[in-house]
């Protein structure tokens, strides 16, 4: 365990290393912080910080950095959220109320984030799968032609065409409307199959056929595969940092359009806790320079619908990141449980 005073070093260390993006020494540390020691004993504690891992050398440079440990440490223990001013809050808020649908909301947020970051920001859209269902609606194209409008609790809508095997009438259209929605309206996706599993035997022996096939439509738009989408801005802000990348930006690039290893990043969205993955703790090789700061949201229950977050280099501001992060995330599906 390291002492307070160790740790207080370890704080100032990465704060000015943060700031400044130059190594931190020991003479830098006493003019500029309060730790109430001699620079020797910040030279001490300094030595034993790299002992243990917490903080490196660079070749070219006296001071220090903070190493992936260093960094975790610090998110762990010493750094607090920073909270978003009264301005910043009613910010977010009036940029974000403005939007006019699901795909709207998706698209501010990622802008929003990657500008109150100045980081890559990734926003998953809401999974079907843990969504429940508001309305289905059934409208007649033809006499055999239906289309199913599938709206969820977080206002994504989905729609499929529908041919049925015999011609369905309007009366029997709104009879199947009715029943279907005094069911599934409310409920978990999860629970759709068996609410309406015994749905066909109520109707004439002729319309039967139809309606199976809506329903065989229905549950197939629920457990779609393809629902895992999300919507990434703010790449260029990566540039910014070039120096903060051992070699190249490229292999942050790469990995940055590569769909399924951001979705793996996220993780899975069944908690709304933050989470910040530093350096080498990202599976993926391509980002063990980066840090990825996450959150789950939600339309106002307990369990997330999707993630946000925000992907940088390992030099970043993680209480005023954390605190964007968490601040859009609460807005977000705020939005989406008034929506």
């Amino acid at each position: 365990m390291l002492s307070e005073r160790r740790l207080q070093v370890l704080r100032a260390i990465v704060q000015d290393y943060v700031g400044t993006e130059e190594p931190v020494g020991s003479k830098a540390l006493t003019e500029r912080h309060s730790l109430g020691v001699s620079p020797a004993t910040i030279r001490n504690d300094m030595a034993a910080l790299e002992d243990e891992g917490f903080i490196a050398q660079p070749h070219t440079s006296a001071g220090r950095i903070p190493t992936d440990k260093g960094y975790r440490l610090f998110v762990d223990k010493l750094a607090g959220v920073k909270p978003m001013t009264a301005p910043e809050r009613r910010a977010i808020q009036n940029f974000l109320d403005g939007a006019v649908d699901l795909d709207d909301v998706v698209a501010r947020t990622v802008r929003l984030l990657a500008q109150l970051t100045r980081q890559v920001a990734v926003v998953q859209y809401p999974s079907l799968t843990r969504s429940t269902v508001r309305h289905v609606e059934l409208l007649a194209l033809a006499p055999a032609r239906l289309m199913l409008v599938l709206i969820t609790d977080t206002g994504r809508v989905e729609q499929r065409m529908i041919d049925c095997p015999a011609p369905f009438g309007e009366a029997s259209l709104a009879d199947l409307r009715a029943r279907l929605n005094s069911r599934v309206a409310g409920r978990r996706f999860s629970d759709v199959p068996m609410l309406v599993e015994d749905l066909p035997e109520g109707f004439d022996l002729e319309d039967r056929g139809t309606v199976s096939t809506v329903l065989s439509t229905l549950l197939e738009t629920l457990v779609e595969e393809n629902e895992e989408r999300l919507m990434i801005g703010g790449t260029a802000n990566l540039t910014r940092f070039g120096h903060d990348f051992p070699l190249t930006i490229r292999p942050v690039l790469e990995a940055l359009e590569e769909q399924v290893v951001l979705l793996k990043l996220l993780g899975e969205a069944g908690d709304s806790g933050m989470t910040v993955r530093i350096g080498h703790e990202n599976a993926y090789e391509g980002l063990n320079s980066t840090s990825v700061v996450s959150v789950g949201y939600g339309s106002g229950s307990n369990e997330a619908v999707a993630k946000l977050g925000v992907v940088g280099p390992t030099r970043m501001d993680y209480p005023g990141t954390m605190g964007a992060v968490r601040a859009v995330a609460r807005y977000v599906g705020q939005i989406l449980a008034e929506s």
